[in-house]
């Protein structure tokens, strides 16, 4: 990947808290595009990482861009390029959606028009409804709308669906993909690993500081080329076995039940969350 190819580039990253190493030296690249989830446990760095490169916090060592920019340098200029979602706020409440984004859109040089900011995160029938009186999931559509009002060609988003219900996660998952589709590079963190696997181009594992491992969501840790466990109920109750040739293993089984249907088949391989669990307690 060439510089001209990154939204972020980080070389040899650290960040001391007296004497807690933080960040112990990471190595990082998102290219321009694409959807990157950073995974890691509480207290693994990873909020150290992105404040770093959202600016709001100084690094001790190592190199970063973002946007081909040091955020320890940026202006205002850099700023307006990037949009940021926390993961909790309570700005705006006594505003509509409406007043709450034109005040910000004049802060920034060439924002989104507000209609169409709106339409995009499905608040056009809320427009005139009080943020407190929003739902969460509403409340938190504001919250992206804040974030990318600005046309940001990077956009931070924290944790951005905790406390969702089932349903509207998904719904939001559509959002987050339609603003993939329209060019804009996404660094998500997340602790469900299903988001991550539904949303991001590649994710990133970092534990005690340090990333231990990138891919692609299906090949992360092996899973790709892992074996499979071929599980059915026998006369004796359930069996299972691990397998390289999985469908030799079913072909087999369904000879042995006279071509009937086998009870209670499943194939399956490690899940993201099996090979994250495994790292994350590797790095312990």
């Amino acid at each position: 990947m060439t510089r001209s190819d990154s939204a972020v580039r980080v070389r040899g990253l650290t960040k001391r808290y007296g004497d807690h190493h933080a960040v112990g030296g990471v190595d990082l690249d998102i290219a321009a595009g694409e959807i990157f989830s950073l995974l890691g446990p509480n207290g693994a760095g990873k909020t150290t990482c992105v404040e770093i490169l959202e600016g709001y916090r100084h690094r001790d060592g190592g190199e970063v861009e973002v946007l081909g920019i040091d955020p320890a340098k940026a202006d205002a200029h850099w700023k307006a390029r990037i949009g940021i979602v926390l993961q909790s706020t309570k700005d705006f409440s006594e505003l509509t959606p409406t007043e709450a984004l034109s005040t910000c859109a004049a802060y920034y040089p060439n924002p989104r028009p507000v209609e169409e900011v709106l339409d995009l995160v499905g608040l056009t029938a809320k427009r005139k409804t009080r943020a407190d009186q929003l739902s969460g999931g509403q409340r938190r559509r504001l919250d992206v709308a804040l974030g990318i009002l600005g046309n940001p060609e990077l956009l931070f988003l924290d944790e951005p669906t905790t406390g969702f219900d089932p349903e509207a996660r998904r719904q939001f998952w559509g959002l987050i993909e339609s603003l993939s589709d329209l060019g804009t590079t996404i660094l998500l963190t997340t602790h469900y690993l299903d988001e991550a696997e539904r949303l991001a181009d590649r994710v990133g594992v970092i534990a005690d500081g340090r990333i231990v491992a990138v891919d692609t969501p299906a090949m992360l840790g092996g899973r790709g080329t892992a074996a499979a466990t071929v599980s059915w109920r026998g006369p004796n109750g359930p069996e299972h076995i691990s397998t390289d040739a999985p469908t030799k293993v079913v072909r087999d089984l369904a000879d042995s039940f006279g071509g009937a249907e086998i009870p209670e088949l499943v194939v399956s391989r490690p899940t993201l969350e099996d090979v994250y669990l495994q790292m994350i307690g590797a790095a312990k």
